[in-house]
């Protein structure tokens, strides 16, 4: 994988959020779920669709704080835009378990 310097580095805007909708996305290729992440008043409420349903169901999201990418462009999934990237890493079966800190942080706040 090719380095990247400290400004790359920069202009990769991760912040937290937190999740007030979460959907079942039955209509997607792969299973997934449907999410809506406030990330405060500077950014508002961004959508994401996100193949976590291993691990997650629609119930247990809704109040989680979660990290995204917020600065790549909308990307149509199916019949339903994602406005960001959620992060998470593949469990030992390749499953995503999100990522996102592990006290509660004032949404919208950027990664360091």
């Amino acid at each position: 994988m090719a380095e990247i310097s400290f400004d790359d580095f920069l202009n990769v805007d991760i912040r937290v959020g937190r999740v007030t909708r979460a959907e079942p996305y039955p209509e997607a290729r792969k299973p997934a779920i449907k999410l809506w992440v406030d990330f405060g008043p500077e950014l508002g409420e961004k959508k994401s669709s996100a193949q976590i349903t291993t691990h997650y169901t629609p119930e247990t999201l809704i109040g989680r704080q979660v990290l995204a990418v917020v600065n790549f462009p909308p990307r149509q999934i199916g019949k339903f835009l994602s406005e960001i990237l959620v992060l998470g890493l593949s469990d030992s079966n390749g499953d995503i378990v999100l990522i996102g800190p592990d006290q509660d942080i004032p949404i919208g706040e950027k990664l360091h």
